[in-house]
């Protein structure tokens, strides 16, 4: 992973150009990654490959969108039919507009039924927000139990380019035995590379979805909670993509890739559109946070 400073007044500039941006409702246009995975893949009906997991009264599907909720008496959540043990897993999504401070919107890879206390996990989630500031969305990534117990994140957050709340925008997960890659709307924003089997999750996952009260740190640190003067929250989910390997597959089964060639890793165009991403959006980076134990945290440095 590679690694470049930021000084300080540019990571200030950079926070206002994002904040003031997004909160507006601007579209900024960003470069084109010149490739787009999410056209591989063919879209699936909800119920093709997902299963309501909790909150079934919180929870609707209409002309192939899913809607979640939650209010005062519960959130909702989903999980594929299958486990997998590589491939892309997309939906495109729409946020709540207004105060959604405290709430999670999420979409993302775990284990934790199979594996309880000792689990893997890769996210996607929307971190709730206050009148008049941008959604953070938040990537995460977790292996054998660091997110149990004492909590080890591998956190890289970023505000968006346009209004989340507008209209569906694409949000992907690519999954391979040797990478990570997070996708918004075809542009990769992050990319996490097995540098270790210690610090790469390998184990089979499911996919999941979700909305939850999470007052006690999504909002600037638990700062806003959620407040329930504006339930319903809503999420909306569709043009689900769920392909690759699945558990039950055959060992000769070829990991599926984001870039233009099989053997995986990004093109030169895809780098720099990440490159645009990262320079402008990310607000903060595990590795570059001072105050984090990088023993715990080898792939900064590796």
């Amino acid at each position: 992973m590679a690694f470049s400073f930021i000084p300080f007044l540019l990571l200030i500039s950079i926070n206002v150009f994002a904040t003031s941006s997004n909160a507006a409702g601007h579209h900024i246009r960003p470069p084109s990654p010149a490739y787009w995975p999410s056209s591989k893949f063919r879209s699936m009906s909800f119920y093709k490959g997902f299963r309501n997991l909790w909150g079934p009264d919180h929870q609707r599907v209409d002309n192939k969108a899913l809607t979640i909720w939650l209010d005062r008496t519960s959130g909702s959540g989903f999980k594929s039919v299958r486990p997998f043990r590589s491939g892309y897993f997309g939906a495109s999504i729409k946020l709540q507009p207004g105060y959604t401070a405290g709430v999670i919107t999420a979409f993302y890879l775990s284990n934790s039924e199979a594996h309880p206390g000792y689990h893997d996990e890769v996210d996607i989630e929307f971190l709730g927000t206050t009148f008049g500031k941008p959604y953070t969305l938040q990537t995460n990534v977790y292996i054998r139990g660091s997110g149990d117990g004492k909590i080890i994140g591998r956190e890289m957050k970023f505000h968006l380019w346009f209004n989340p709340t507008k209209r569906f925008h694409h949000y992907a997960i690519l999954w391979s035995p040797k990478e990570i890659i997070f996708l918004v709307d075809d542009i990769p924003i992050r990319r996490y590379q097995r540098k270790s089997v210690a610090t790469f999750p390998l184990r089979p996952m499911w996919v999941y979805g979700s909305i939850w009260d999470a007052s006690s740190w999504a909002t600037e640190d638990g700062k806003y909670k959620a407040n329930y003067q504006y339930q319903p929250f809503v999420g909306m989910f569709t043009n689900f993509k769920a392909s690759g390997c699945t558990a039950y597959s055959p060992r000769w089964c070829r990991p599926v890739s984001a870039s233009p060639w099989q053997s995986g890793g990004l093109s030169s165009q895809q780098n720099m559109a990440m490159h645009w991403v990262q320079s402008h959006f990310l607000v903060y980076d595990y590795c570059r946070d001072n105050k984090r134990d990088h023993s715990k945290t080898p792939e900064c440095w590796g």
